[in-house]
């Protein structure tokens, strides 16, 4: 009994170590070719926000469904069906074939080929080019002041942001609960103002699985690193729909605030995809 209860505990701490900062300062020598170093928030950003604006907004009006007005749906009323119908002879696509027909690539959620690690994501199909928005990390946006103690406890989904924003990528437990209220407390009226799917399997948004992107290493390089992204003023209304992030603070006038992954370099499919956990800000 003793054994197994203490190797279960030696395979969570083998997948939770590379997030415990306490750890991965001390270990700091091992992976040291695999640090990234910064001298603030604006030398983050590999890809101009204009152009992160650009991908997720050639995505995203592909997944925008048509609805019929004579089912009494208000949501027709409102947008313009950016719809597969329209753009691909009257076929409807899944969430990954969107984004294979606007990114060029598609990325999923499998086993990692790490061991201990438990999930991953892959390129499934297509290739990545370098400098290419291939993920968004999902989940309950905090600012510096807000609380999140309880959301924390044996969480290792937390990211911290250059500037103390961080976001809670776990959709389990406490931090599910927490996004879906939040989610639900935005909402106007039929209108969703985020997406809550990718708290399921399925996520209507195939970029919202970069919260299981694993840490890089001497062996395994990044090919992918995070990039902080402030959702402009001017995003569409009906495209927020599948933005999978949420304020937790509903009276803050900041905007929301997301993090996407960029490449490194050109990724092939059946590559997984490393990213560093550790960035030194100088």
């Amino acid at each position: 009994m003793f054994r197994t209860v203490l190797k279960r505990f030696q395979n969570k701490w083998k997948s939770y170590r590379h997030r415990f900062v306490p750890w991965v300062i001390l270990n700091l020598t091992e992976n040291e070719k695999t640090l990234r170093q910064v001298r603030g928030r604006a030398e983050d950003k590999l890809l101009p926000d204009e152009e992160v604006s650009e991908s997720l907004l050639k995505l995203l009006r592909l997944l925008v469904r048509p609805h019929r007005a004579d089912r009494g749906d208000l949501w027709a009323a409102h947008t313009h069906s950016f719809t597969d119908e329209e753009h691909y002879g009257g076929k409807r696509v899944c969430g990954h074939d969107a984004m294979f027909r606007s990114l060029g690539f598609c990325i999923e959620r499998r086993p990692s080929t790490l061991p201990f690690a438990g999930s991953g994501v892959f390129v499934s199909r297509g290739s990545v080019p370098k400098g290419a928005t291939v993920a968004m990390y999902p989940g309950t946006v905090y600012q510096a002041y807000d609380p999140i103690l309880l959301q924390s406890i044996r969480n290792p989904f937390v990211f911290r942001c250059i500037d103390g924003v961080l976001i809670d990528g776990n959709d389990k437990g406490v931090s599910k609960m927490v996004y879906k209220s939040c989610s639900g407390r935005d909402r106007i009226g039929p209108f969703m103002m985020s997406d809550t799917s990718w708290l399921t399997a399925t996520p209507h948004n195939p970029l919202a699985v970069g919260q299981y992107v694993n840490n890089c290493s001497n062996r395994w390089p990044a090919n992918v690193c995070y990039q902080e992204y402030d959702v402009p003023e001017g995003f569409p209304f009906e495209l927020h729909q599948y933005l999978p992030n949420v304020k937790y603070s509903h009276d803050t006038q900041r905007p929301l605030r997301c993090v996407v992954l960029v490449s490194l370099r050109d990724i092939k499919a059946g590559e997984e995809l490393f990213s560093n956990y550790y960035t030194i800000v100088r």
